[in-house]
């Protein structure tokens, strides 16, 4: 009888199949752009104005933006996903409506801020179940809810404004770290920045979340609950919206039911700023915290050169044209051993085109603005 010999396949570990990256090759290569588009603005601001590097207007400006980076964290797993949240600024205003509601009522603030949350909560779960469950494009989902949660917050509290909370609860948006400059908003989006981001790039959940947005359908075949990840990433953008409503409004030491109207926008455009593929499947939180001090850095800076609102939201919409023409001009360049095509070539005097365009219509607004003072 004749036998057969099966050749035995050699084993390769996992070491020789993917071999580790050096530490700094880990980062993507528009981080170190943003890095250094935020060496440029503190430079040109320091020299433009000598209130910039004012350690007291540094922590006012941060304040400022912390809310917005409190509703960034979660929409970078909800793009990285592939889906989009275009309800956290009016989840926001819902959650902190409802807790101004019953604080007017006499319910005590910090049950009331409880509710908020939960109310907060419970939108964000609403989201997730309607795109993982019901198959409703995210969207159209949160394009309703949009609206919906707006409405809401105009219902709880109509044309008044809820106010006089207690010196306890505007800590959370006014207070600093005793013997520091730091804003105590500052210390906790920092800490959930670090929690957000060893959840992406450092646990499983992370990394589903990346294949979901690379295919789908090859990640549920995999065996992946992609439709419960869903459920928890939205659910975790209506917390996180909610939080950042209550900080807003302990800010601000009142609550309207406008509140944070518009804010959605500008989440979404520091996450895509900051690398995150709109389409899905990349990007960094490193990235998109960096994205977030560049805007705030920017906004501060226009803003003590007395800057127009609409000057500067024309200053971040080029900024993220460049940022999308930079990646796709360095994708155009590699493995060509720096032979520009035309399209790349195109690309190039493009982004350069726009920085140029920038800086003129940058100093002209500035010189208009200082001749009608």
């Amino acid at each position: 009888m004749a036998t057969h010999t099966v050749e035995k396949q050699p084993t390769i570990s996992m070491s020789e199949q993917a071999p580790r990256q050096p530490f700094l090759a880990r980062f993507r290569r528009w981080e170190w752009m943003l890095v250094a588009l935020i060496i440029v603005v503190v430079s040109l601001n320091t020299r433009l104005s000598p209130y910039f590097l004012n350690g007291l207007n540094l922590s006012r400006t941060s304040s400022d933006f912390m809310e917005i980076g409190l509703m960034l964290l979660p929409m970078v797993f909800v793009i990285i996903t592939g889906n989009i949240d275009l309800s956290v600024a009016s989840n926001m205003g819902m959650s902190a409506s409802f807790m101004g509601l019953l604080h007017i009522q006499g319910v005590n603030i910090w049950l009331a801020a409880l509710a908020g949350l939960l109310l907060g909560t419970l939108g964000g779960l609403l989201n997730g179940y309607l795109v993982a469950r019901v198959k409703i494009p995210s969207l159209v989902v949160t394009l309703g809810t949009y609206a919906s949660f707006r409405g809401l917050a105009f219902v709880f509290l109509g044309d008044q404004a809820a106010r006089d909370y207690a010196p306890a609860f505007t800590y959370l948006g006014q207070g600093r770290l005793p013997g520091t400059l730091i804003p105590f908003s500052a210390m906790l989006f920092a800490v959930f920045a670090i929690i957000f981001g060893l959840v992406l790039h450092r646990t499983t959940l992370g990394r589903h979340l990346f294949a979901i947005g690379s295919n789908q359908e090859a990640t549920n075949y995999a065996g992946v609950h992609v439709d419960r990840l869903k459920i928890i990433i939205f659910t975790a953008s209506g917390f996180m919206s909610a939080l950042a409503g209550l900080i807003l409004a302990a800010r601000f030491g009142s609550t309207r039911p406008d509140i944070g109207t518009g804010l959605e926008l500008t989440v979404i455009t520091i996450a895509v700023l900051g690398g995150v593929d709109i389409n899905g499947g990349i990007g960094t939180m490193p990235g998109a915290v960096l994205s977030l001090l560049l805007i705030g850095l920017m906004r501060f800076g226009m803003g003590l050169l007395n800057i127009q609102g609409q000057v500067q939201g024309i200053a971040i919409g080029l900024l993220l044209i460049v940022s999308i023409l930079i990646p796709s001009l360095a994708r155009q360049v590699s493995g060509r051993r720096f032979h520009l095509t035309r399209t790349s070539l195109l690309y190039g005097l493009g982004t350069i085109l726009l920085f140029a365009l920038f800086f003129v219509f940058f100093f002209w607004s500035r010189a208009a603005v200082i001749a009608n003072v």
